[in-house]
């Protein structure tokens, strides 16, 4: 059995929301900046002589903070040459345990023990100096690991022949897209030999060319190299193919660790486990933009009743989705997608998918738009549905996998008339196709 090499015992990460003057977020008092006492010398002297009325009302400032645990006893082991996968729905504390094993922030209590270095890429620009070069930047990273000059520069040419930057190389990074920052920001990273190796879902803002091109050095850089991968993502199919382990979170706690497949399957079936959402009419929705903040997300039968049961695959069944929209733009696109209780995306359905004459229109106000779902296509299992909703090729506003409200559908029989075929097939699909004798 190979050691652990990252070891996390009762791991625990607590915040004050509305912390009083003067207090970090941990609840220490902090020293002001040398800028702050300028501006309060500077306030002080326009500031009114004081009022015995006003001077005497309670302010915010004066409310009880109250305490948030972004992480709960948190405990597990990873052995070195392991890749773990770290899922879970945000605000489920996957970025705040990164950064205590990254050393960024603190615990508030527990204990982590890491054996080795730790490469961290947490977000775009990582450990990046913007006024610096690329070429200083990659020097910079491997001073701060402990690499020495001459290690660095036997890994240099590889790591820039893997960012694709060499153009770039004596340009500051400020002046870097963030596809060309996370390219570079990788290559250091996966390149100069840390003992552990922490990447966050930046890896969303490359291209697909490049998504794949760091999956494939994450799997070098554990299976060929022996070094530990710790990956934080939304993408379920990359998790599967790349991780030997999988933990997932909810609320801060370790919810489940096993396998990614058995993992990714407990992720889906627990966060959608009803074939109908409705927004909360008294809470701020977490889902809400001016352009179509989502009310309703239902699969529905002929009569447009939402359906809480398992439908037949002949059978004829909606997706009915209801929004509120503030402001128009006609870049708005609103659908779904559709993917295996494992995680694999079946297909995204958006409502401009077809010629623009015959759009629904999206107007100001409550909207209703309804699709049909393809009938003798689902084959049977359990299957996840998650909004969309984008303003075409600027911006997501609600994204699948990172913040969308998701529904279930179980598919169960009425897959084919045949008296043959009549169980569920192989595949993930069961399309029925006419045959005829030509």
């Amino acid at each position: 059995m190979s050691e652990a090499i990252i070891t996390v015992d009762n791991l625990g990460k607590r915040y004050q929301l509305g912390a009083s003057k003067g207090k970090n977020n941990g609840g220490a008092y902090r020293y002001k900046t040398f800028a702050e006492t300028l501006v309060q010398g500077a306030k002080s002297l326009l500031r009114p002589r004081s009022n015995p009325i006003t001077d005497n009302r309670t302010t915010d400032n004066s409310k009880t903070p109250q305490e948030f645990w972004a992480l709960k006893d948190v405990s597990f082991e990873v052995k070195c040459g392991e890749v773990v996968g770290i899922i879970g729905r945000n605000g489920a504390g996957k970025s705040t345990l990164l950064k205590i094993l990254s050393r960024i922030t603190e615990p508030t209590k527990g204990r982590v023990h890491l054996k080795g270095r730790v490469a961290s890429l947490l977000e775009v620009g990582t450990g990046f100096h913007p006024e610096l070069t690329g070429r200083e930047n990659i020097f910079l990273n491997g001073a701060i690991l402990g690499m020495s000059r001459a290690e660095m520069l036997s890994k240099f040419d590889e790591i820039v022949e893997f960012a694709e930057v060499e153009k770039f190389l004596d340009t500051p990074v400020k002046r870097y897209s963030s596809g060309m920052y996370v390219r570079l920001a990788f290559a250091v990273a996966a390149h100069i030999e840390p003992e552990i190796l922490v990447v966050d879902e930046v890896l969303a803002v490359g291209d697909a060319e490049f998504q794949k091109k760091c999956l494939g050095k994450m799997h070098d850089v554990a299976a060929k190299e022996g070094r530990t991968v710790l990956f934080v993502s939304h993408q379920m199919n990359a998790v599967e193919e790349l991780c030997t382990q999988c933990f997932l979170l909810r609320g801060g706690a370790l919810q489940a660790a096993g396998t990614p497949a058995d993992i990714i399957s407990t992720y889906l079936r627990n966060d959608a486990t009803a074939s109908i959402w409705t927004a909360e009419p008294d809470k701020p929705s977490p889902y809400y933009n001016p352009y179509f903040s989502p009310a309703r997300l239902a699969i529905v039968d002929e009569n447009l009743t939402p359906v809480t049961r398992a439908v037949r695959g002949n059978e004829r069944v909606g997706v009915l989705i209801e929004g509120v929209t503030e402001i128009s733009d006609s870049a708005l696109t609103v659908g779904f997608a559709l993917f295996t209780s494992s995680g694999v995306l079946l297909f995204w359905s958006y409502h401009t998918d077809i010629e623009e004459q015959k759009w629904p229109q999206i107007t100001k106000g409550h909207n209703r738009l309804l699709t049909w779902l393809p009938q003798h296509l689902l084959n049977e299992g359990d299957y996840r549905l998650e909004l969309m909703v984008s303003l075409h090729y600027r911006s997501w506003l609600i994204q699948p996998g990172v913040n969308s409200p998701a529904i279930h559908l179980r598919v169960q029989g009425g897959l084919s008339d045949s008296p043959i075929w009549n169980e569920a097939r192989p595949g993930l699909l069961a399309p029925i196709l006419p045959f005829e004798r030509i």
